[in-house]
Parts: C-alpha cells; structure tokens; sequence
C-alpha cells in the first residue's frame, strides 16, 4: 500500500496513482457491500425484482465492467508490487526476512479485515502473492514483464477449464447441467441463491463474525483463485519501476502513447464481452465467465493504459495531484477507512441499506466514502504524517523482523 520513504524523496505522482487506484477500488466494492454477490456480476439479480433492472443499472454495470471492474484492482496491485520492490531495494540486511514479516502482518490484517467487514478483501490476497516477490526482484524489467504475461495465461486457462463448461452447455442447450446451475447460483438469477446473500447481507456484526471466522478455509481456496492474476500485477508494477515508468522519468508523449496502445487493444473486447453477456438475456454462466476470466487479459492492458495516462497527466504541484498524493500515501488506511463507511452505510449495524438500493443508487452513495477519504487525508498527514493502519504495520512488522 504505502511505501515508507522519507517525505522528501516521495514520487508524487506514483503517490497520486496510489490515490486514483485507492477510489477506483471504492467503486467496485460498493456493490459487494450494497446488493446480493450475484449482483456484482450480473446486473439482472437485483431490482425491483429478479430479471427485473432498470435501463439505468444496466447501463452503469455495463460501464463498471468496461471502465472499472478489475481495471483497478490490477493498478492496485502494480502499485503494492512496485511499492515492494522499492522496499526490497531499500532494506540494508535481511530484506527477505523484513518483507516476509511485513506480509505476515499485513495478512493478519487482511484476514481481520474480511471477518469484520468485507468478504472480497484482497489483502490476504496480496500477502500470500507477494511471498514470491524476493524471487522475481533480481529479474530485468523484460522478464517481469514475460512473467506477467505468463501469470495472466496461467490464470485465463485455468479459468476457461474451470468455467468454460458452463458456457459449452448453454451453447449446447443443456440447461440444468451441474455446471450451469452452479453459474446461476453464483452468477446468474437463481432465486433461492438470491435469496441466501440477501441473508447473509443482513445479519448482524456477531453474527457474521461467528460465519466468517468458521470457513476461513474455504475463503483461502477462493483467494488462491486470484493469485496467478495479482502476481501478474505485482511482476508488471515491478517491471514498470525498473523501467522507469513508475519512477516519473518517462516522457509524456511516451506515456500518452502507451496509454493509446492499451486503450485500443483493451476497449474493443471489453465492449464485444459486455455485449456478449447482455445478448446472452444475462445468463449466469456468461456473466461469471465474461468477469473473472474472458476480461482478464483486457483488464490488465486498462489497468496499464490508466497507469499510463495518470502518470502523463498528473502534475507535482497540481491541487489534484497534491490531494491524489496525499490519499495515496494513506493508502492503507483509506482502504480500510473505505470499507468501515460502507459497512455503516450498508450493515444492518450501520444504517441498513443492504439490498434496499438499486446498483445506480450504490453507485452513488460511493462518493460518501470518497469525499471524506479526498477532504480527511491532506489533513490526518499534515498532523501525523503516516496513517494508523500504516504505522501499526510497520511498528508490528519490524519487531517481528
């Protein structure tokens, strides 16, 4: 999250990234909090009734699958990757020891953090992809960047074996197969799946801690799910710092051209699979398949495009900048600030507007936890100079290092 570099050697502008990609994660994770899992795959599980969303929540799913789903999450990951790295080639003696302690602080905290408040979080994620790291450190930007593409083709085929049945048998019309009833419960409108996340959405602090804490496994087997791709990530954000990219020493018109090239092989397909998934009538076995696997490749060039551009756009001494900056430098702390909002706002122990807002609806209460985040971190590092949730993770990895 943030790298702990003397205030006076900070990038700037890979500070501000770290702000954008902090906000970004906000827009994808409100619907996790807001409706039914279903429903942050597939727009038609919740409305005013199953099969039943507005034009409007379609349309703000399909440009949240375009322009947002994933896209983020990656550019999180290449700023964690690359933040890892700077750490790597920082720390005097015993760097692997120091950076293994610090993932196994931040994966206390991860696990913590998805008890308590949200299912999809991705710190447990990235402590256990990033014990890899010291491995690949040594590697040329070249390399990281083969590793990368290979990590992305581990996961798209270990993806299409595992969901790409579904889809054969909907193309081959046998409905009710195991695995496309499975692709409806998780992804599609099977009323009574429905109907067990809207339970789950609104039970209590207790107890969901009490749930939670009781199928920790089979949250880790979820998590392992996505390690290829967040590696992929880390090895590219890697990558980028040891070209320079991230370092801010790029020229702008080489960034503005990066950022076109990926645009323009990313936008196309995005487009064609949203697409795909409307016309198919929002089959689950579509929409689960278009999400996590069929869009991964795409994604990932997006996430680079927007890496790019941003870091062509931003400015040092830009207001937006500055306020991005400060945001990232609290990065942590504001992914955590981010979810505690979401859960008052959505939780039944909160204001309890879990499955009583449309997608459009979350979409907006979004910006609750954005505004504050933007209008609280110049101020919190004024004062402080160093998030809570930062400052404990340092303090407690370094006694362990």
């Amino acid at each position: 999250m943030g790298t702990p570099l003397h205030p006076t050697s900070r990038i700037v502008e890979l500070d501000a990234l770290r702000g954008l990609a902090v906000i970004g994660i906000v827009w994808m994770n409100v619907h996790v909090f807001a409706l039914p899992s279903q429903a942050y795959y597939n727009p038609q599980s919740w409305g005013p009734g199953i099969g039943e969303a507005s034009s409007l929540d379609r349309l703000v799913w399909a440009a949240s699958f375009v322009f947002v789903e994933d896209k983020f999450r990656t550019l999180f990951a290449m700023l964690f990757g690359a933040g890892c790295l700077i750490l790597l080639e920082r720390t005097g003696e015993r760097p692997w020891r120091a950076h293994y302690a610090r993932m196994a602080v931040l994966f206390a905290m991860g696990l913590a953090h998805s008890i308590l408040f949200a299912s999809n979080d991705i710190l447990r994620a990235y402590a256990i992809a990033a014990c890899a790291l010291p491995l690949l450190a040594a590697l040329s930007h070249r390399a990281l960047f083969a590793v990368a593409i290979g990590l992305v083709a581990v996961h798209f085929g270990a993806g299409m074996v595992a969901m790409g049945s579904a889809v054969v048998d909907v193309y081959a019309g046998r409905i009710g197969s195991d695995a496309h009833l499975f692709a409806e419960r998780n992804f599609g409108l099977d009323p009574a799946a429905i109907a067990h996340s809207l339970e789950q959405g609104r039970e209590g602090l207790g107890e969901r801690m009490v749930r939670r804490s009781g199928n920790i496994g089979r949250q880790l087997v979820t998590v392992a799910g996505s390690l290829p791709l967040n590696l992929a990530a880390m090895a590219l954000g890697m990558g980028l710092w040891k070209a320079r990219m991230l370092a801010g020493e790029w020229r702008t018109f080489l960034l503005q051209r990066l950022a076109a090239i990926c645009a323009l092989l990313a936008l196309p397909p995005l487009f064609a699979l949203a697409w795909w998934v409307a016309d198919s009538g929002f089959s689950g076995a579509f929409a689960g398949a278009a999400s996590l696997v069929l869009s991964a490749p795409f994604d990932t060039l997006l996430g680079l495009a927007y890496a790019a551009l941003a870091m062509a756009l931003f400015s040092a001494g830009g207001a937006v900048t500055r306020r991005l900056a400060a945001a990232g430098r609290l990065a942590l702390t504001n992914y955590l600030l981010s979810s505690l909002i979401l859960a008052a706002v959505f939780a039944s122990w909160g204001l309890g507007l879990f499955g009583a807002v449309s997608r459009s609806e979350a979409l907006a209460l979004s910006f609750v936890p954005v505004a504050i985040v933007l209008a609280l971190s110049p101020v919190w590092l004024a004062r402080f100079g160093q998030g809570p949730a930062e400052r404990l993770w340092r303090m407690v990895a370094d006694r362990l290092a």
